[in-house]
């Protein structure tokens, strides 16, 4: 990949990430505080440990281009984050702080291989993808513990049964 290419990605794939990362931010606030740690089998990961899952990851997979490797140390979810609120203002605000920081990558950094764990070795301009598949995964499975928790699935792409599509005004 050239590094003109991995420019084309690199805006395509942080304009994606930008614009579901405020998407991901409602899906985790609707995690109920006296029902996050549901999960719908003994082997799930409870709500509140899903949604930091969510949006540990998305800083992590930032983090890991500044550092060059996508090692993983403790993911673990910090003590003074209590709730999906807390989770939702930490993913908000670290992951800006990274956004702005990645975003100062040279594109040959961009076209050049990265290898993940062992199993691929991409040009580091398409984990960016990579980041965005996982972050709508999990989401997607966030909002299937929503209902049964008693809360609402969010507006995600163009309206769910409890927040339908509201169309804009013509003209």
């Amino acid at each position: 990949m050239t590094p003109e290419q991995a420019s084309f990605l690199l805006e395509i794939f942080l304009a994606g990430i930008k614009k579901e990362a405020p998407i991901t931010r409602r899906v985790i606030l609707a995690v109920p505080d006296d029902k996050s740690g549901y999960r719908p089998d003994p082997n799930s990961r409870s709500a509140l440990e899903l949604a930091w899952h969510i949006a540990s990851s998305d800083v992590w997979f930032l983090e890991a281009f500044l550092k060059g490797n996508f090692d993983m140390e403790d993911d673990s979810m910090p003590a003074d984050l209590a709730n999906a609120s807390d989770i939702a203002s930490w993913h908000e605000d670290n992951l800006a702080t990274s956004f702005e920081k990645i975003a100062k990558l040279s594109p040959n950094f961009w076209a050049t291989p990265l290898n993940c764990f062992g199993i691929y070795n991409f040009p580091a301009v398409l984990y960016l993808q990579f980041m965005l598949v996982h972050t709508v995964h999990h989401r997607g499975q966030l909002c299937a513990y929503l209902r049964p928790m008693g809360s609402k699935v969010p507006n995600i792409y163009g309206g769910s049964f409890d927040e339908p599509m509201v169309m804009p005004p013509n003209g």
